[in-house]
């Protein structure tokens, strides 16, 4: 028997500008962090060189470039590719060798990053689970009245429980039956191992 959907899964966003300050904000961080993120994949993967400009809503200017932004745009504004001398040569595979290794960086870190903050919503979700079962473990300010008397009489049994097991140690401790033996008619006899035939 097939199991009904709950929910419609992944659903296509209509594409418009979005009316919310703070939204926008948000949708414009986590989708030029993406951006970024291709495009070291396209560089680190393929070896191209590339070019990211953006300009967020409030104007404030962000870039990504391999081997760099500079470079990119200097050599498309002239048409014309890098010089091929061989220390250019070098320089640019130094610097491509370090772009990529930073980019393998970054992608570790940010994939890092990924799973921290879903441990710590697992560990946050187990907190509030917690918190709901062990509610005698919250600030006593933070309890009800049915709690406060339920804790109170716990707290009083504990209290006798705990005293009725140290008079119980405190009393084997002072009681000096420890240095006798019992025999079979319930009198206790000291006992005396050089007495021949003597054996409780």
């Amino acid at each position: 028997m097939a199991t009904a959907r709950k929910s419609r899964g992944r659903q296509r966003v209509e594409l418009a500008k979005m009316e919310k300050e703070s939204n926008l904000q948000v949708t414009f961080s986590k989708r030029r962090s993406g951006l970024f993120k291709k495009t070291s994949e396209l560089s680190t993967l393929c070896g191209a060189e590339t070019a990211v400009i953006v300009f967020s809503p409030g104007n404030k200017v962000y870039s990504f470039g391999h081997p760099s932004v500079e470079s990119i745009v200097d050599r498309f504004l002239t048409r014309n590719p890098l010089p091929n001398g061989g220390s250019v040569r070098l320089l640019e595979a130094h610097r491509n060798a370090n772009i990529h290794e930073l980019n393998m960086q970054l992608t570790l870190i940010v994939n890092e990053l990924k799973a921290e903050k879903k441990h710590g919503e697992l560990l946050e979700k187990i907190r509030k689970a917690s918190q709901a079962q062990c509610w005698w473990a919250n600030p006593v300010e933070e309890l009800s009245l049915e709690q406060l008397e339920l804790l109170k009489a716990t707290l009083e049994q504990l209290k006798a429980n705990v005293i009725k097991k140290a008079d119980n140690l405190m009393f084997q401790g002072a009681n000096p039956s420890n240095f006798f033996s019992p025999n079979p008619a319930g009198v206790t006899i000291p006992y005396d191992g050089d007495v021949t035939g003597f054996d409780p």
